[in-house]
């Protein structure tokens, strides 16, 4: 059965999460940006709080010691410390973050990473 109220949420957070980028890349500041676009300061950090939980809340709990990198991910270094198999890796950059993704990456995994990275960046 479809729960339309958690589409909902889902599609809320997904236009906020739009909306903090487009502040982000403009260069204004938050003031300046909700002035821009029609609305309060106050609104513009309730969903960016709201999308800093989302965000938190779909990281894992515990992390075991072996999972601390998991299956599918590089550990990053500077480069003269550790070379880094880049054959099959696809680079991602979200802000100041660099990830290596291989091919066998758990992609729900993927996906939360880069949402929290989004959110923070």
């Amino acid at each position: 059965m479809i729960n339309t109220k958690e589409i909902a949420a889902e599609y809320r957070l997904q236009h906020w999460a739009q909306i903090v980028q487009e502040q982000k890349q403009s260069g204004l500041s938050i003031k300046e940006f909700c002035e821009t676009a029609g609305f309060q300061q106050n609104r513009y950090f309730y969903w960016q709080r709201k999308l800093r939980e989302a965000a938190c809340n779909e990281l894992p709990t515990t992390i075991e010691p072996k999972q601390i990198v998991p299956t599918g991910w590089t550990s990053i270094e500077p480069a003269e410390t550790q070379e880094v198999e880049v054959a099959a890796a696809v680079p991602i950059e979200i802000g100041d973050c660099r990830l290596l993704v291989n091919p066998d990456t758990d992609m729900e995994l993927l996906k939360k990473v880069c949402r929290v990275l989004v959110s923070l960046c």
